[in-house]
């Protein structure tokens, strides 16, 4: 999915549903020994970037405007 896109969709509360229950089970299914010894591919790093840089302009983008 395009970052513009997925910009859209966490403005919406299911949206930011969606979003917060996709990053749980990312997380629980990462927290699995199984997993946590397989090397990470330097292409999940640069996305796994690239979703946090968005996700941290977004926040700061909203807290911004909400000042003013």
């Amino acid at each position: 999915m395009r970052p513009e896109r997925q910009h859209q969709i966490w403005r919406s509360e299911a949206g930011s549903r969606l979003w917060l229950s996709g990053l749980i089970a990312a997380m629980e299914h990462a927290e699995r020994p199984d997993v946590r010894r397989q090397p990470v591919a330097p292409q999940i790093l640069l996305e796994l970037q690239a979703q946090l840089a968005l996700t941290a302009l977004f926040r700061s983008s909203q807290i911004s405007t909400l000042r003013h």
